[in-house]
């Protein structure tokens, strides 16, 4: 058998499809090839992050896109080496996709989101965004689901649907320093000046509160029980916030101590008359 013959040789052979060891060959070839481009592409793309051009969100995204663009143009190629036209293909399941459509809508919902949230660059990794009552860093954005970690560290899968439809906050669109507060109750009595200076004193030393813009103290309501204060401060790391905030608990706690501030019990009045 000759080198031709052995290349022609048809592994399948039926009316429509002749699959031959050349296919095969040629199959290999567009894979490879596709692979070759798809770590070009990326590491064009690595080289604009290094020099700051895009961040690594958006270069995510942008790799996303052109991976399936040039997996579908691939995956076409494959088909019409094998001898399969894809008109044909298309007419001969345009039934079949009808019914699948009927019955995998929200899973087409989500492909839909995927595209657009990749397009859009409304949502990227590495950004912090809170969905309903979960907080979390994005990790991975597939065509049909995302990836989310929480501050606890576990993953949770997201359809894309719920990025689209849903209301969610992107910690990561404010700006680089979001303010949060700490709730504080004193005793009635108590010198609402000296409280003041107290809690800024508490921020100052925290390395994870900006000293720009300054942490500030509202003196917000004369309350059943105490008088309330709300500490607010600034701080780059949103997303591990409330370990800041139990840090300044502590403090808040040992100062008020060593500066006898009391914080007080919830209490009730109760009058009895005597009839």
């Amino acid at each position: 058998m000759t080198l031709r013959e052995y290349i022609e040789f048809k592994l399948i052979d039926t009316e429509k499809v002749d699959i031959t060891i050349y296919h095969l060959i040629v199959i290999a070839v567009i894979i490879i090839a596709t692979w070759l481009i798809l770590r070009v592409v990326k590491k064009l793309l690595n080289r604009q992050v290094k020099y700051n051009k895009i961040d690594i969100g958006q270069k995510y995204a942008i790799y996303q896109i052109i991976k399936y663009l040039i997996w579908i143009i691939a995956i076409g190629i494959l088909v019409e080496s094998v001898g399969l036209k894809l008109n044909i293909l298309i007419a001969s399941s345009a039934a079949l996709l009808v019914g699948l459509g009927l019955g995998l809508q929200q899973v087409f919902s989500d492909y839909v989101s995927g595209i657009l949230i990749l397009f859009e660059g409304n949502l990227k990794v590495k950004d912090v965004v809170q969905l309903r009552d979960i907080i979390g860093e994005v990790t991975q954005i597939g065509l049909r689901t995302s990836k989310i970690e929480t501050r606890d560290n576990y993953i949770i899968i997201v359809p894309n649907h719920k990025f689209t439809n849903d209301e969610i906050v992107n910690w990561s669109h404010i700006e680089t320093k979001t303010r949060f507060h700490v709730n504080v109750g004193v005793a009635y009595g108590s010198e609402a000046r000296l409280v003041e200076r107290v809690l800024l004193d508490c921020a100052k030393t925290n390395k994870d509160i900006s000293n720009t813009p300054a942490p500030f103290v509202r003196f917000d309501d004369f309350g059943n029980s105490s008088l309330d204060f709300q500490l607010y401060f600034f701080t780059r790391k949103s997303f591990r916030v409330e370990n800041i905030k139990s840090d300044m608990r502590f403090l808040i706690d040992e100062k008020f101590r060593e500066n006898n501030i009391r914080i007080p019990f919830p209490q009730m009045d109760v009058h009895v008359s005597e009839t």
